[in-house]
């Protein structure tokens, strides 16, 4: 079964040799989003709540894309530049996401590309 890349234009061009996204059977493995405007490439402006609502907004368009919807992630995974903003973070994701939550990892990191606040990488499973 060969992989089967997705592509939305709802959400940013992936800005290095990767896919949006690629299908495998029923799995579908998300390329980590960032707060990029799909319209201009560019990073939002704005706190982490502002930028992690880009950046999940643009993982639902390629989750639909590849003909699922957020309720089809089984794991995210998270990385944040500031760890002291985890708790905003939860708060955005619960707006997106409700229980059974997906599995879930928070990473800290030093940087993320463009000078994001935020990232967020997911994988969906497929009915």
């Amino acid at each position: 079964m060969p992989r089967q890349p997705i592509h939305s234009d709802r959400a940013p061009a992936a800005i290095g040799p990767y896919s949006q996204a690629v299908r495998r059977g029923e799995t579908v493995f998300l390329s980590g989003q960032i707060a990029l405007d799909p319209d201009t490439g560019l990073l939002v402006e704005g706190d982490i709540e502002v930028q992690a609502r880009r950046a999940f907004d643009n993982l639902r368009a390629v989750c639909e894309a590849a003909g699922g919807s957020l309720d089809d992630v089984v794991r995210l995974g998270l990385y944040l530049t500031d760890l002291d903003q985890f708790a905003r973070v939860n708060a955005v994701m619960s707006d997106y996401f409700e229980a059974p939550y997906p599995a879930r990892s928070t990473i800290g990191v030093s940087s993320l590309p463009r000078g994001a606040q935020f990232e967020v990488d997911a994988i969906v499973v497929l009915d």
